[in-house]
């Protein structure tokens, strides 16, 4: 059966794609594997200017800028072929670790192309990759269109601060009310729960830790300083550690707390658009307010 929005599993990729294409940036698969290459690179990168002894020969900006590119530039046709590795590693970060070794044979780090992926496991990178994508996609698509909501129910707040209505408890007429007063509800409500969101951190477990979060792989031989630069590359990428952890709980609460907010707020959001889309004419009310 050919692809389609009327083919799709799931109706974010069918009938509300026009609605969610930007979201294919952040949660797609072709994301996943642009966001685990950025995580390797900069992890490469990070082990280079350490220095790791074996990389120090390549602490220079121009050759991280090439590095970079590896992911700054990453394709859908760069995706097509991580797909056709995996056919024979059946191994999906394990594809993403060959494409990037491909990467560095064509622009001249082949020699040191077996320290990609290096002391990691595959959790180490998805573990650092999604949560950089949520990271991403909040700061980019979610909130951005959330304070543009606010906004605009700010400014209908303003605009009805006088209208009359009549309130309801139970279903049942209540005392009078003004309809701007209950739409400022809604923006108080969202700016209380954007502020919590916010505060969240983006936590994730430190690298190295292996498969149980124990530091399996010390790296003795290589000088390799354990727990301290997983650390600190942790936090170089903007991201609060979520100390001891087994693989990958800690992280995985972190982001069920963030959605319960946003959920919130969607609930929020659906009362309040209801609440804005009524036809209310003054004119037509026998209800006045001094």
């Amino acid at each position: 059966m050919r692809l389609d929005t009327l083919t799709s599993i799931s109706p974010v990729d069918g009938r509300y794609r026009d609605k969610t294409v930007n979201l294919a940036a952040y949660f797609s698969e072709y994301a996943l594997m642009k966001y685990r290459i950025l995580v390797e690179i900069e992890y490469f990168i990070s082990l280079c200017e350490w220095p790791l002894p074996q990389l120090s020969a390549i602490n220079k900006p121009d050759v991280f800028e090439s590095l970079r590119k590896i992911y700054a530039n990453f394709s859908l046709e760069d995706a097509e072929h991580i797909k056709g590795i995996e056919k024979i590693t059946n191994h999906d970060v394990k594809a993403v670790e060959y494409f990037i070794k491909e990467a560095f044979e064509k622009i001249g780090l082949g020699e040191y192309k077996e320290f990609i992926h290096f002391g990691l496991t595959s959790q180490d990178i998805n573990n650092t990759a999604i949560p950089l994508s949520i990271k991403d996609a909040l700061q980019n698509e979610y909130f951005p269109q959330l304070y543009q909501l606010i906004e605009v129910l700010e400014q209908y707040a303003r605009e009805w601060e006088n209208t009359p209505m009549m309130a309801k408890t139970h279903g049942q007429p209540a005392s009078p009310t003004r309809l701007g007063k209950e739409i400022k509800v809604f923006v108080s409500r969202l700016q209380q729960q954007t502020g919590l969101l916010k505060q969240i951190p983006v936590s994730v477990k430190s690298l190295c830790k292996r498969e149980t979060g124990n530091f399996a792989d010390k790296c003795s031989k290589t000088a390799f300083a354990i727990p301290k630069f997983p650390s600190a590359f942790s936090k170089s990428m903007g991201f609060t550690l979520c100390g001891i952890a087994d693989e990958p709980i800690s992280p995985g609460l972190i982001f069920c707390l963030k959605y319960s907010i946003e959920i919130y707020n969607q609930k929020s959001l659906t009362k309040s658009i209801k609440m804005v889309s009524i036809r209310f004419n003054p004119s037509n009310s026998a209800l006045k307010l001094s």
